[in-house]
């Protein structure tokens, strides 16, 4: 899937745009990849002399992708998925720049507009990152 298309998907832009590229869906699963390249904005500050891809960073990553997968249902009411919860959040390796991370979500349960789901980040082929998280669709309003 192109930059174009999962812009198409989901409302985040560059600088916060963190899906480079889908690799496979089904109806109820995503995988995504991200490459963090030494340029992100975040590691100059985080930290100068010993840069890591902050944890929040690998969650919003994880839930565009989880945004991408629900994109279908998104567009039939012209919202926007926003997360409402997570839960159960595990680091357990370091991102580093240059790294390439692959994003796995699976969406478990469905009620009414909020999706239940479960996200995973390895580096590698190791696991990086894992949480479960929820979101909603929320109407954008008119500014």
């Amino acid at each position: 899937m192109t930059k174009v298309i999962i812009e198409d998907a989901i409302p985040h832009r560059g600088p916060m745009l963190l899906v480079d590229e889908v690799v496979e869906q089904t109806e109820d699963q995503i995988i995504c990849r991200k490459t963090f390249t030494p340029e992100e904005y975040f590691f100059q500050g985080h930290y100068p002399d010993y840069p890591l891809v902050p944890g929040v960073i690998l969650c919003e990553a994880t839930m565009q992708a989880g945004a991408i997968l629900l994109s279908k249902f998104v567009t039939e009411g012209g919202g926007v998925p926003v997360a409402t919860r997570l839960n159960d959040v595990k680091f357990k390796k370091m991102v580093r720049p240059g790294d390439l991370i692959e994003m796995t979500v699976k969406l478990n349960e469905r009620m009414a507009d909020a999706f239940f789901m479960t996200g995973k980040v390895t580096v590698g082929g190791k696991l990086a990152m894992r949480f479960d998280f929820a979101c909603t669709v929320a109407q954008m309003e008119e500014s």
